[in-house]
C-alpha cells in the first residue's frame, strides 16, 4: 500500500548540451534543403563511378560540378535624414550594404 507521503524518484531531464546539438543539427538540415530548394546550389555528376578491378587496381571516384549562386555585396550611396543632437534634422550621405544574388547555372 502507497501513503500519500510516500517520495517518488524523479526522473532527471535531457542535458541542455543534448539539445543544443540537435537543435543545431536540425537547423543545418534545414539550411542545405533550403539551399537546393532556392537553386542556390546545382550539382551535376560529370564522370561515372568506376569500381575497381577484383585484383585492387585501378578505380575512379566521381567527379562533380558544382556550380554555387554567385552573391554580390557592395554599396550604394544613398540620402538619409539622419537626426541630431540639437532640435532638428539633417540630411547625410551614407553608404548602405547592396546584395545581389544569381541563382547557379
Amino acid at each position: 500500500m502507497s501513503t500519500a507521503d510516500e517520495q517518488y524518484r524523479e526522473i532527471p531531464a535531457r542535458s541542455s548540451g543534448m539539445k543544443v546539438g540537435l537543435l543545431v543539427a536540425v537547423i543545418a538540415i534545414l539550411a542545405v534543403i533550403a539551399a537546393f530548394a532556392f537553386g542556390l546550389i546545382d550539382i551535376n555528376q560529370t564522370k561515372q563511378t568506376k569500381l575497381p578491378e577484383v585484383s585492387v587496381q585501378g578505380g575512379q571516384a566521381p567527379a562533380f560540378d558544382v556550380n554555387t549562386a554567385k552573391v554580390d555585396v557592395g554599396t550604394k550611396t544613398t540620402d538619409v535624414t539622419v537626426p541630431k543632437v540639437e532640435v532638428g534634422t539633417t540630411k547625410t550621405e551614407v553608404k548602405l550594404p547592396t546584395v545581389d544574388v544569381q541563382k547557379a547555372k
